[in-house]
């Protein structure tokens, strides 16, 4: 890391670092990226700024360009917008990567403890699990990051979240999140740095860090990050390719914008309810809520962990009659240990409908589309009018134990009552 006089934040270092230089809090910097993201919506947008300052991009193994959020393509716009792509990637040299929603993909295979991704998509953040600096842009930005290798950003402020206790049976890290979304707001991090720590986040593996980090685009955040530990060590062995890393961490006397400390064990199951993030109640104020679809799926909660949570919910029972039960695998890799483990074959039995790994109803443009009268329980992460489809849908933002529960009853549910320890 790059000498400093002063204390620094994790995301401080982490950019200095980049900059070749000791930043500070609201500094103006060019920083070199490790990685630049682009995907079947952005990365069109891109290409003609692109080809206004530049011929060839700066490395093409660093730049990884996504068919995620409508593919297979649901309609002649979309296609000919990844046509177009796929011409660009193919004069640059740039693989057309289809394995699943970018960000999954992203901690999957390529994200690493310290590195800094230019991510053109708000939910870049995901990748802060892995103890990376993920932050989001705008296509214009991703353009210039692809030419030069370099981006230029204000050092943002940084907000501590430490996470004390121990989570209760039936409460998970969507949950946690939620009730964090309560109480700072849809604003309450704008331009911020949202770093996680206390006791409780060494329960917490990479896949539940990555909910955790995900949603902080949803208060607003620049991005969210978890400190590389042990914990990040063991999933980089379990993807197969660990390589030393330095357990980077926010100095001692680091000066924070401002520190929030949760008691994990006291959270509640949790839904965002329509139309807001920060709507956030226990699902048992609201339980009995008639529902018509229910979506497993996105980038912020439909991992194998995410499944299985499901499956120990739902096994043995059925899916409540006239209802979508909509499972979207997050990346490939997710889909085939699914089937491995015949969970694939279990939730067909149960009555769900099993989609190709992609983005896939988080959007509203294809595999779930929502009508003016459905009410959706998602694992998603926005809720907001017109998210899924129609403006006079309602989308409750939900834990995956929460979703499989509401899958039963054709209701709200609370996941307790089906949860065994």
């Amino acid at each position: 890391m790059a000498s400093r006089t002063s204390p620094q934040t994790l995301a401080q270092k982490i950019l200095s670092a980049h900059a070749g230089r000791p930043l500070s809090v609201g500094d103006l910097a060019v920083v070199r990226v490790d990685y630049v993201l682009a995907h079947d919506t952005t990365c069109a947008w891109a290409i003609e700024p692109f080809h206004q300052i530049a011929k060839k991009v700066f490395d093409p193994k660093k730049i990884h360009i996504f068919f995620d959020h409508a593919y297979p393509a649901p309609s002649v716009q979309a296609a000919q917008l990844q046509t177009k792509i796929r011409k660009f990637a193919q004069e640059q040299g740039i693989p057309i990567i289809t394995d699943g929603v970018c960000h999954q993909v992203m901690s999957e295979r390529f994200l690493y403890p310290n590195t800094l991704l230019a991510g053109a998509d708000s939910h870049t953040p995901t990748g802060g699990g892995t103890g990376a600096l993920c932050m989001g842009f705008g296509s214009t930005d991703a353009a210039v990051a692809m030419a030069t290798g370099k981006i230029w950003t204000r050092v943002p402020g940084t907000i501590r979240i430490n996470l004390e206790g121990k989570l209760p049976g039936g409460v998970y890290p969507k949950d946690v999140i939620l009730s964090i979304a309560k109480d700072l707001s849809a604003e309450g991090a704008n331009y911020k740095v949202v770093e996680f720590g206390g006791s409780a986040i060494a329960q917490f593996d990479v896949p539940s860090r990555m909910t955790l980090t995900n949603m902080c685009a949803e208060i607003g955040a620049k991005t969210g990050i978890v400190p590389a530990d042990r914990r990040t060590e063991e999933y980089l062995r379990r993807q197969g390719r660990y390589r030393p890393f330095e357990r980077t961490a926010s100095d001692p006397n680091a000066e924070f914008e401002q520190t929030l400390t949760y008691d994990v064990s006291k959270i509640e199951p949790t839904v965002a309810c329509p139309p807001d993030i920060d709507r956030d109640v226990p699902v048992s104020a609201v339980a009995g809520t008639p529902i018509t679809q229910v979506f497993l799926g996105s980038c912020t909660n439909c991992r194998i962990e995410d499944l299985e949570v499901a499956y120990n919910i739902l096994k043995g029972r059925k899916i409540a009659k006239n209802l979508k039960f909509i499972i979207t695998p997050a990346s490939r890799q997710v889909f085939e240990q699914a089937l491995e483990r015949g969970l694939l074959a279990e939730f067909s039995r149960m009555g769900a409908i099993i989609t190709s790994p992609g983005c896939g109803a988080c959007l509203g443009r294809h595999m779930g589309v929502l009508d003016d009268d459905d009410v959706c329980v998602s694992t998603s992460n926005r809720n907001f009018t017109g998210r899924m489809g129609s403006p006079k849908a309602k989308i409750y933002l939900a834990s995956p134990a929460t979703a499989a529960a509401s899958a039963i009853e054709g209701k709200l549910a609370d996941p307790r009552k089906y949860f065994r320890a």
